[in-house]
């Protein structure tokens, strides 16, 4: 598989624990947990929508899992990364043609509302009809992720009205971890079980003073966040020192040094500020657009290509953009 296309296979047998799942015992996880067991035995496409980092993967494993098709492959794909090059691979997958370990069961578009306008389209005709028995080119199932602005997309005629409609058979909308404040000490005790055996180091255990530190926490990173946070407990084998690194600031591109520090002639010094006014643009376009990149190069009128380019060069890499 092309590198750039981010194409992964997923273990369908995998336990739930292998999968990342933690049953919540909040009323919104136990909805969720009810419509899911529901919905998973059926072939109705699923639209995933939450904020970054509340477990949009998580729950397309759970649904593929409670699928008929669990016993088969679950493929996964970042939508960033798809083009009209690299499309057929994907249909290939998803009826058995493709260069994976055989048919796929479920196919998820991670993030579909990155997809540009001609794979929008190629994705609206390779899926089958509702309420017709013939299939498509895609025979496996559909469940897709996107953050909470696809609907605006729609409105703005960025993203296909049709292919909304077709992948939003039932849409399960995932509650931030602040909305879910009571299932952070099962969330908690995952992750150091996890991690711990992750890591090869002792099990710690978390003081009362420690957990209501967590159950305090903002966490705007969600379920991420607070994982990243376990690790780092386990790993330094100290709450406190852990603490301290998850709430130091995070490192800045670093910006140029002035002009006149360096010697730099007044063409070289136009250059850099140049440089330095361009991010600022950018990070401003991304921050209003929620970092959807594709949205963000329109408003910006350059090239998706142009502004991935752009984000390396000011030291934004994907992994920080999502």
């Amino acid at each position: 598989m092309p590198n750039t296309l981010n194409f992964d296979t997923l273990d369908g047998n995998a336990t739930l624990a292998e999968a990342g799942f933690v049953p919540g015992i909040s009323p919104a996880m136990r909805t969720l947990e009810s419509v899911v067991a529901e919905i998973a035995p059926t072939n109705i496409p699923v639209l995933l929508i939450g904020e970054s980092g509340t477990g949009k993967e998580m729950f397309a494993r759970r649904v593929h899992h409670l699928s008929r098709r669990g016993n088969e492959a679950l493929v996964k794909v970042s939508c960033a990364f798809l083009n009209s090059a690299n499309f057929a691979t994907v249909v290939g997958a998803g009826t058995g043609n493709g260069d994976g370990a055989g048919p796929a069961g479920t196919i998820f578009f991670d993030e579909i509302g990155e997809l540009d306008s001609t794979c929008q389209r190629s994705l609206l005709y390779a899926l089958p009809e509702p309420n017709d028995a013939r299939p498509g080119l895609l025979a496996a199932r559909i469940v897709s992720a996107t953050g909470d602005q696809l609907d605006e997309e729609v409105r703005a005629g960025r993203f296909r009205s049709q292919l909304y409609y077709r992948i939003n058979g039932v849409c399960l909308r995932l509650p931030p971890l602040r909305e879910r404040r009571e299932d952070i000490p099962l969330l908690l005790e995952f992750f150091l079980t996890k991690h711990a055996e992750q890591l090869q180091r002792p099990r710690p255990s978390v003081t009362p003073r420690a957990l209501r530190k967590l159950l305090d926490q903002p966490w705007p990173g969600n379920i991420r966040e607070l994982e990243n946070t376990v690790r780092k407990i386990v790993a330094l084998g100290d709450e406190e020192r852990a603490f301290a690194e998850a709430q130091s600031p995070a490192p800045q591109p670093r910006s140029p040094k002035p002009a006149e520090t360096q010697g730099f002639s007044l063409k070289t010094a136009a250059r850099a500020a140049s440089r330095e006014a361009e991010r600022e643009l950018i990070l401003k376009a991304l921050a209003r657009t929620r970092w959807n990149r594709r949205r963000a190069a329109q408003e910006l009128q350059i090239s998706y290509k142009s502004l991935l380019y752009k984000l390396k060069q000011i030291g934004f890499d994907d992994a920080e953009a999502n």
